[in-house]
């Protein structure tokens, strides 16, 4: 921020007067470094802003709260600050007490997506389920089955490639997704499939012509 800006400050359109650096907010995305409004005005617009939006002003505690200890909103009660979730802010915890904050997550995660599970897949992965179930015709990529419920991705790329059956999904899991290893059990299950072979009019034995390991003679 250049120093005469720091001193003199700016006009803010709000207000119509030239109030000093000091009583702006920083914004990094401006170029002057400087919210658009001074404070006092920012404040007024964020509020009202709130009352649009149906967001009723902030509860107080009706008593102080002591050392070590933290006033939940939403229950009314004072609890020790362990109680809290950590968080970035000032205080160094959030303003619901873990209960209540899991509670307005998932509330916030069902209005906005639907569901955490879909919450969760758009935010690690970048895809919804839903958007993928339509792509794959609402069927198991692999098995076809119906109502498929395991996303599939590559743990090397992260990459996601498909909602998958529990038993295909499974499967892809115990080979570690190595292809030759998949490949190597198409082969073996092709080579040993015992078939009935004809030997004698009416006289059958059971044979892998593909391994050509037939069965003992006692068999």
């Amino acid at each position: 921020m250049p120093d005469s800006l720091q001193a003199s400050g700016k006009v803010c359109p709000q207000c119509d007067r030239l109030p000093p650096a000091a009583e702006f907010h920083r914004n990094r995305r401006r170029a002057d470094g400087l919210a658009h409004y001074c404070k006092s005005p920012a404040a007024a617009r964020s509020t009202a802003s709130r009352r649009r939006r149906g967001i009723g002003p902030p509860k107080r505690s009706a008593a102080p709260v002591g050392e070590g200890l933290k006033w939940c909103p939403d229950r009314d009660q004072v609890k020790p600050v362990d109680e809290f979730p950590r968080a970035t802010r000032s205080s160094g915890r959030h303003r619901y007490c873990k209960p209540c904050h899991h509670a307005r997550g998932r509330a916030t995660a069902q209005r906005l997506y639907g569901g955490a599970r879909e919450h969760h897949l758009r935010r690690r992965y970048g895809v919804g389920e839903k958007e993928l179930l339509t792509e794959q015709g609402g069927v198991c990529v692999i098995g076809g089955g119906a109502d498929p419920q395991h996303l599939n991705h590559d743990h090397r790329t992260g990459w996601v490639r498909g909602i998958l059956c529990f038993n295909c999904n499974g499967c892809l899991g115990q080979f570690r997704g190595d292809q030759s290893r998949l490949a190597g059990a198409i082969t073996y299950l092709r080579g040993t499939t015992w078939q009935r072979v004809l030997i004698h009019p009416g006289v059958y034995q059971m044979c892998s012509p593909t391994r050509g390991r037939p069965p003992s003679p006692r068999s």
